[in-house]
């Protein structure tokens, strides 16, 4: 089963205007130094603009669990309750320090499918591994070590180990790894925040990124994986657990495996719609910018379809309420 066309495009532009509403709002906050309020700015307006979709919605991926988060918590139910049943992965301010700080890739983000297509995942660590589109199935695996995963990469690319450009969260527990990758020859791109971005990245020559390798977070982990699944590329996860509290979250949700591995269409399978919208310029989209004259907003999203392969570019401008 699929959306229809109708419903397609319906929910396509609803989508655009929920990422919109998200970034708009955060934009308002961007270098302001204050990580929390940005979210929660962004949470807010997406979760407004959600309401007002004809779909019932169910948040599989969100800000937390209903105890930990007052907006858009996993397990909510969202909008107006007509319409298709779905399933939502999102995250409405995907790198909230690079917004706070006003540096690049931070994005509003939203993913559908229908109903049980997206891996509920809990709020914990996910190893991850990214490879754009193009390269034979499997040709990396986090069963392997960092060193071979490259020399497959650029093996199938044609190119020699130090051409290959992994992208690493610069994060302290990524250190060795780090390491391990200089040690084979290959170049890291450090990012401060946001792999969702930095997994899509992978896909987009512009980036020159050709691996996406590291430790994030579960949900942002989904998110990547939605992606990909309009884009092409390839993504393999596996949840990492620090404590028991963590083990019996997972449990919650209904994960029994501790150990899988989740590919690319274990996180996000049938019929995906991915939205996103910049709120601060990166290489995917420009971010939020005031228009020449001052009287409103400029916005630049991209939304896109798995089944039928589709991808659009949407430029917006939206008029300043009298509060701004």
């Amino acid at each position: 089963m699929s959306f229809d066309s109708n419903m397609d495009r319906l929910l396509v532009m609803d989508l655009v205007r929920v990422t919109e509403a998200a970034a708009v709002s955060a934009a308002k906050l961007v270098g302001m130094g204050d990580e929390k309020a940005a979210d929660a700015a962004a949470v807010d307006a997406m979760r407004t603009a959600l309401n007002k979709m004809d779909i019932q919605g169910r948040v599989v991926i969100g800000e937390g669990e209903r105890d930990e988060a007052p907006m858009l918590f996993i397990g909510e139910e969202v909008g107006s309750g007509k319409g298709p049943k779905v399933d939502i992965a999102l995250d409405p301010l995907e790198g909230t320090t690079i917004a706070a700080k006003s540096m690049q890739n931070s994005l509003a983000v939203i993913a559908l499918s229908e109903e049980g297509e997206m891996l509920n995942a809990p709020d914990v660590y996910m190893d991850k591994i990214a490879v754009g589109p193009g390269l034979p199935l499997g040709v990396v695996d986090l069963d392997r070590t960092p060193t071979e995963n490259i020399r497959a990469v650029a093996e199938a690319k044609g190119r020699s180990v130090s051409d290959i450009l992994v992208c690493v969260l610069d994060r302290p527990r990524h250190a060795a790894l780090i390491t391990e990758i200089r040690a084979a020859g290959a170049r890291v791109k450090l990012i401060g925040d946001g792999d969702v971005a930095g997994v899509i990245d992978t896909t987009n020559p512009a980036t020159s990124v050709d691996l996406y390798i590291g430790s994030g977070g579960a949900p942002e982990g989904v998110l990547a994986a939605a992606a990909l699944r309009c884009l092409g590329g390839q993504i393999q996860g596996r949840l990492t657990f620090r404590n028991d509290d963590e083990r019996a979250r997972a449990a919650k949700w209904g994960i029994e495996d501790l150990d899988r591995k989740y590919s690319t269409e274990d996180m996000a399978s049938g019929d995906v719609i991915f939205a996103a919208s910049g709120v601060t310029d990166g290489y995917l989209l420009r971010g939020v910018h005031l228009t020449p004259d001052g009287s409103g907003y400029e916005t630049e999203s991209v939304v896109m379809r798995s089944k039928t392969g589709t991808i659009r570019w949407v430029k917006g401008q939206h008029k300043r309420n009298s509060n701004d």
